[in-house]
């Protein structure tokens, strides 16, 4: 049995202590300490506490911590639930998953909350697995009006992408899109990037690669397409709409503070303007990410921080699968005596992991090549935040 680890509840002046114990040792802490802080008796919490470890599958911490927002007296309504979503292919986890997400699932009435999205998107061909995936990422999609927002939503994905299959393929990886209004959010931003020369095929991709991508209030996008006009891009192109997006996916505050991240990395404002122009991405990393790549390129390759400015790419590559694995490996070649010249961010990280291997591994004979591919696969470890581990060095 699980064992919840000691701590100390305060509920105004009142402190108790639980320790350590088993789940069926809970129920009885619920019953004797009537100053804990909830809304039910004690009875009542003990049931639901019950009910959802064993029919739901809920750790007893979950359980606890579920029962504070859902409870019943009566396990009725709540075995209809996990019956039905049984019944429709949710396996277990899915279900606990749901339940902890949102408990007063459970008292949803099947025939009007549940059934009418079932049959609905059953009727658009989904699969039962990719139908519990999409609810069990987001079980409030059985909370939305069907009538006002999802038929709305899938009809609307369904025609700009000519087919139901890529509408449900979208809405599988981004159930939360189903929460945002078509008349009042969705096209009114769609045609704002159609009035300003977006072409329909950057649209559409935009949708498939990033659904929420406009997704703003109609007001603020209009801003920001306006914004990123300014900023010289160009609406025929596909980076566009993807710095509308960026540009729209964080605050002012944010925006400035990653200015601030790449100037005290020795950007001038100029260059990380003319970087967003090249990868909007760069300004949309964490700036641990930005960090870490700047310093493992800079202090320990010997880059230069302006060669990197022109790259800015580079800054959305995985440190651990490939800038760190390949810069390590570039400098024990020229530490052997193998490599002559250093070689440039495009030469080095740009290229395909096939191209590399070809042409810093295998060219060296079939004997050597063995020896270095070896050297090459002792993946580097990165310590937390991303930084390199010295012991590798």
């Amino acid at each position: 049995m699980l064992c919840f680890l000691s701590k100390t509840i305060l509920h105004g002046r009142t402190s108790i202590k639980i320790q350590a114990f088993k789940s069926h040792n809970l129920f009885h802490i619920l019953q004797t300490n009537p100053s804990l802080p909830f809304s039910t008796t004690p009875k009542q919490q003990s049931f639901t506490v019950s009910y959802l470890i064993k029919n739901c599958g809920l750790s007893p911490e979950s359980a606890l911590s579920a029962s504070k927002r859902v409870s019943f007296q009566t396990p009725n309504q709540p075995d209809s639930v996990v019956a039905f979503l049984k019944s429709h292919g949710f396996s277990k986890p899915q279900i606990a998953t749901m339940v902890g997400k949102l408990p007063h699932l459970l008292l949803s009435k099947v025939e009007k909350t549940l059934l009418p999205k079932i049959t609905f998107f059953n009727s658009k061909g989904i699969s039962s697995s990719d139908l519990a995936k999409l609810f069990a990422k987001d079980p409030k999609v059985f909370e939305i009006s069907l009538e006002k927002k999802i038929i709305p939503l899938f009809n609307f994905l369904s025609n700009l992408f000519q087919s139901d299959n890529d509408a449900l393929g979208v809405l599988i990886r981004w159930p939360r899109f189903l929460q945002y209004n078509v008349d009042s959010c969705i096209l009114p931003n769609a045609n704002v990037l159609r009035q300003n020369g977006v072409p329909e095929l950057n649209i559409v991709k935009g949708f498939r690669r990033i659904p929420n991508i406009i997704s703003a209030a109609p007001i603020v996008f209009k801003e920001n397409v306006e914004k990123v006009k300014k900023m010289g891009f160009n609406p025929e192109r596909f980076d566009f709409v993807l710095a509308v997006f960026v540009l729209g996916s964080m605050s002012k505050s944010t925006w400035e503070r990653k200015f601030d991240v790449y100037k005290k990395c020795g950007w001038s404002e100029k260059e990380i303007l003319e970087a967003f122009r090249r990868f909007p991405w760069a300004l949309a990393l964490s700036e641990d990410k930005i960090k870490a790549v700047m310093d493992f390129l800079v202090n320990v390759m010997g880059f230069q921080v302006s060669s990197i400015a022109k790259y800015p790419t580079l800054l959305g590559l995985s440190m651990e699968k490939r800038i760190v694995p390949r810069g390590l490996f570039i400098e024990d070649l020229m530490s052997m005596g193998l490599l002559e010249k250093k070689l440039g961010l495009r030469m080095l990280f740009g290229i395909t992991e096939e191209v590399f291997l070809k042409r810093f591994v295998y060219c060296f004979g079939e004997e050597k090549a063995s020896e270095l591919l070896k050297l090459y696969n002792e993946k580097p470890k990165l310590a937390a935040g991303g930084k390199l581990r010295t012991d590798r060095l």
